[in-house]
C-alpha cells in the first residue's frame, strides 16, 4: 500500500514498482500535484523568503512553526507507547499523529507495520485526506469497513490509499485550537466503533494535547526567562554606563561655571568657555547615541532617508574630523566611490565615524588606520582596518550587542554603543556589518546594496524573517 497522486497512471489497488517500494516520492521540489516527503531540517538557513509548497507560498516564520510543531510531538516520550498500544488493542498496522494545517498534512510519528512509507516529517497532500474533513468539522471519523460503510464506501481517499479501516480523531489543544489528528488505518476491515476503542482513541489525544501544551508554555516561559534577564543585564548597563559617561562632561561644565563665577580674565573666560562648549558637545554625541539605542532597540529600528548623494565628501569629512581628534595617528585612504549612491549619507557618514573610531582607540598607534569604499558587484563595500591585539572571540560574538567593547582600557570613555549602532544603520540599509580579528588585523566591512531593486527585495527578506 502507498501514497497515490493523481497523475500516477496505476491504480490504488497496484503494488509499488520495486524502484519504488516505499511508495513515498520525495519531490518536495517538484511540481504541487506530487506527493513529498520533506525530512526534517536541522536549521532554517536564511536563503529565499518563499519556497512554492502545495501551490502555495510558505513563509519562512510558518514553515518554522511547523517544524517546531514537529519537534513538539517528537519530544512526547510516551508517544511511541501510544501508537504501539493503539496497533495492539484495534490489530491495526499503521498509526500516526499528524499535524494539519489550512494547506498541509505532516506526519510528526509514526508506527508504520505496512511498509507505507511515511516517516515523521513526511507529506501527504491534504485534499486527498480525510484528516482534512476532520478539520474543517472536528469530530472524528470511524469506519469499520469501507465497503459496508454507506458514507464512505464511494468515497475517493480510502481508494486512494487501499484501506478498509480507518480511526481519526482530532486533537485540539486546551485554548481550542486544531492541531492536527491521532488517526489509523488498515487495508482489512476492524472493528472499531465502538465506546472503548473510540474513548483510547479520544482520550489519547486529549494526553497528547495536553504534553503539546505544556511544552509551548515551558517554551514561552524559558524565552521570557531568557529576555528578562537580558532586558535586566541591559537595564542595568544602561544605567551604569550613562551615569558614569555623563558625569564626566557635567563636571567639566560644573567646574567651567565655577571658574567663570571667580574670573573675569578674558583669556580665561575663553579658555574656560570652549572647554565647556565641548563637554556640551560631547554630551550631545552622547544623547544622541543614546537616542539611536533607543530606536534600535526598542522601536522598530533606525529610520534612513535614501537619496542619491555624493557619499565621498561625507566619508572624507568624517577621516578628517577624526583625524584632527588624533592628530599623531596615521590614516591611509582608498576611497573609489566616483558616482552618487542612493542611501542616508549622513548615517552611513555615522557608521564610517564609529567604525574608524573604534579602529583609532583600539588598534596599534604605531601603525596606519586603513580604510577603503568602493563598488563591487554593486553593492558599496567600505571596510575599516587596524593592527593590534585581537579581539578574542567571546567578545567577536557579540561585538555588535549594546555596551560591548572590543577592548578594555583605562579611562575609556563612551557608552560602548557606537559598533551597535553602525550594525543598525547597516541593516536599515539592507545591509551586512561584519568583523574578523586575527594577529595580522581586525577588519570591519560593510557591504550594502546601491540598487533600489535589491534594497527592497531584501528589506521583503528581512521583514518576513
Amino acid at each position: 500500500m502507498r501514497p497515490v497522486c493523481p497523475q500516477d497512471d496505476r491504480s490504488a489497488a497496484d503494488p509499488p514498482t520495486p524502484a519504488n517500494t516505499s511508495g513515498v516520492r520525495r519531490a518536495a521540489r517538484r511540481s504541487p500535484t506530487t506527493c513529498r516527503d520533506v525530512p526534517l531540517p536541522v536549521s532554517v538557513d536564511a536563503g529565499p523568503s518563499y519556497s512554492v509548497l502545495s501551490g502555495a507560498h510558505v513563509t519562512h516564520s510558518a514553515e518554522q512553526a511547523l517544524i517546531r510543531d514537529i519537534a513538539a510531538v517528537g519530544r512526547i516520550a510516551i508517544l511511541p507507547t501510544i501508537l504501539d498500544v493503539v496497533c495492539r488493542t484495534t490489530r491495526m498496522r499503521f498509526a500516526a499523529v499528524a499535524r494539519v494545517t489550512e494547506t498541509r498534512w505532516i506526519a510528526c510519528s509514526v508506527r508504520d507495520e505496512l511498509a507505507f512509507g511515511l516517516v515523521p516529517g513526511g507529506e501527504l497532500r491534504l485534499e486527498t485526506t480525510i484528516c482534512n474533513e476532520i478539520r474543517q468539522h472536528g469530530r472524528a471519523v470511524v469506519i469499520d469497513d469501507v465497503a459496508a460503510d454507506p458514507a464512505f464506501c464511494s468515497h475517493a481517499t480510502p481508494a486512494m490509499y487501499g484501506f478498509r479501516s480507518y480511526i481519526s480523531v482530532p486533537i485540539t489543544l486546551p485554548d481550542g485550537a486544531f492541531f492536527g489528528t491521532l488517526c489509523a488505518i488498515d487495508p482489512e476491515a476492524a472493528r472499531l466503533d465502538t465506546p472503548e476503542v473510540v474513548g483510547m482513541f479520544k482520550a489519547f489525544a486529549e494526553l497528547i494535547a495536553l504534553h503539546l501544551d505544556a511544552q509551548r508554555r515551558l517554551d514561552a516561559s524559558e524565552a521570557s526567562l531568557v529576555h528578562e534577564r537580558r532586558t535586566a543585564e541591559l537595564r542595568e548597563q544602561f544605567i551604569a554606563v550613562v551615569g558614569h559617561d555623563l558625569r564626566n562632561p557635567l563636571s567639566g561644565i560644573q567646574s567651567g561655571v565655577n571658574v567663570l563665577r571667580m574670573t573675569s580674565a578674558p583669556e580665561q573666560v575663553a579658555r574656560t568657555l570652549a572647554m565647556m562648549q565641548r563637554s556640551v558637545e560631547r554630551m550631545t554625541g552622547l544623547l544622541d547615541n543614546i537616542l539611536d539605542f533607543a530606536r534600535g532597540r526598542l522601536g522598530d529600528g533606525l529610520v534612513v532617508e535614501r537619496r542619491a548623494e555624493p557619499l565621498q565628501p561625507i566619508l572624507y569629512q568624517a577621516i578628517e574630523e577624526l583625524h584632527g581628534a588624533h592628530p599623531g595617528r596615521g590614516i591611509a585612504v582608498q576611497i573609489d566611490v566616483p558616482r552618487p549612491i542612493r542611501c542616508d549619507r549622513v548615517r552611513i557618514g555615522q557608521l564610517a565615524s564609529n567604525l574608524i573610531a573604534n579602529a583609532l582607540v583600539h588598534g596599534d598607534a604605531r601603525t596606519p588606520v586603513r580604510i577603503s569604499a568602493s563598488l563591487v558587484d554593486d553593492e558599496l563595500e567600505l571596510s575599516v582596518a587596524n593592527t593590534g591585539e585581537p579581539i578574542p572571540p567571546a567578545v567577536l560574538a557579540r561585538l555588535f550587542e549594546p555596551f560591548v567593547r572590543a577592548s578594555a582600557r583605562p579611562n575609556q570613555q563612551g557608552l560602548g554603543l557606537g559598533l551597535y549602532i553602525a550594525s543598525e544603520i547597516a541593516r536599515a540599509h539592507a545591509g551586512t556589518l561584519t568583523a574578523s580579528s586575527t594577529a595580522e588585523e581586525t577588519r570591519f566591512t560593510l557591504r550594502m546594496p546601491v540598487h533600489d531593486e535589491t534594497f527592497q527585495a531584501r528589506r521583503a527578506v528581512k521583514t518576513v524573517e
